[in-house]
């Protein structure tokens, strides 16, 4: 099995921190080819091969908190979006969408949302969305 370590760049060598730079010019696109990327970084295309596969970058983006909401709304233009809104004022950004067609004015909604920079807690999420007009029921599902 292999070990992975968390440790500062600034103990790693500096060919470390140039072969992510090499992966980031050719992830981003701003070059297509390694032989371009490790000559803007200045290493060699044997050192770029040799670590290539075994360096990985750590973000902060890697480390975002997600959950999945169930609600069931009344069928009324505007109230997705309403919710929508609410949810984007306590800073929550919605990564997917599923809603159900309309049966007798009612619509079940899944959102599934990075929580990430929520100021509260999700529990508290969930508990406001039931407060909110139109919103026959919410439930938390699920939380990473």
């Amino acid at each position: 099995m292999d070990k992975y370590y968390l440790v500062s760049s600034d103990i790693l060598p500096d060919v470390i921190e140039k072969v992510v730079e090499a992966q980031n010019l050719l992830r981003t696109g701003k070059t297509r080819r390694i032989c371009e990327a490790v000559k803007m970084v200045g290493i060699s295309r044997g050192t770029f091969y040799k670590y290539k596969d075994s360096i990985f970058p750590f973000e902060a983006e890697n480390t975002s908190r997600k959950a999945i909401i169930t609600l069931v709304i009344h069928d009324e233009k505007g109230v997705l979006s309403m919710i929508l809104t609410r949810i984007a004022q306590l800073n929550c950004n919605v990564l997917a969408i599923n809603q159900t067609i309309p049966i007798n004015r009612v619509s079940n909604v899944v959102l599934t949302l990075d929580i990430t920079d929520l100021p509260g807690n999700v529990e508290d999420l969930v508990a406001l969305l039931k407060k909110l007009d139109h919103v026959n029921s919410a439930s938390l599902v699920s939380v990473e």
